[in-house]
């Protein structure tokens, strides 16, 4: 009885959570904007805190990216095969994940100018996806 009872709640729970849309993938795409503005503040005022903070927020908003509801509730076989970019996608966010922890390293050791390669890696990584995925 009792894991009947879980089960029920556990697919309400799934059932009403809100899927994921084009407004929150552009409200996270802000954040992550945001954060990298943070990380060149940070670099400019030469404040370790600053970048921190940056490459905090934007580890929290590169993890929430994804397909939209709208994408993987496609139907269409052809448009589902030529909208598949969650592999890519993944190795992106993985890719960001990896730098930024590099860019905080780099920049704790006082090395600011690898920590600046590195941020343009990740600026690099974000072009590669907006190309891929908005057809730029």
């Amino acid at each position: 009885m009792k894991k009947i009872l879980v089960s029920c709640v556990a697919l309400v729970t799934f059932a009403s959570a809100e899927a994921y849309t084009q407004a929150d993938r552009i409200l996270d795409m802000q954040k992550m904007a945001q954060a990298m503005q943070d990380i060149q503040s940070g670099f400019f005022y030469n404040n370790l805190d600053i970048v921190k903070a940056g490459t905090e927020d934007l580890k929290k908003a590169v993890a929430t990216i994804g397909p939209t509801s709208e994408d993987t509730n496609n139907t269409d076989v052809y448009e589902v095969w030529m909208n598949n970019n969650s592999a890519m996608t993944k190795r992106i966010q993985r890719n960001i994940l990896q730098k930024t922890d590099v860019i905080l390293q780099r920049f704790s050791n006082g090395d600011p100018t690898q920590a600046l390669q590195e941020y343009s890696k990740i600026t690099r990584e974000c072009m590669k996806c907006h190309i891929s995925l908005r057809k730029w």
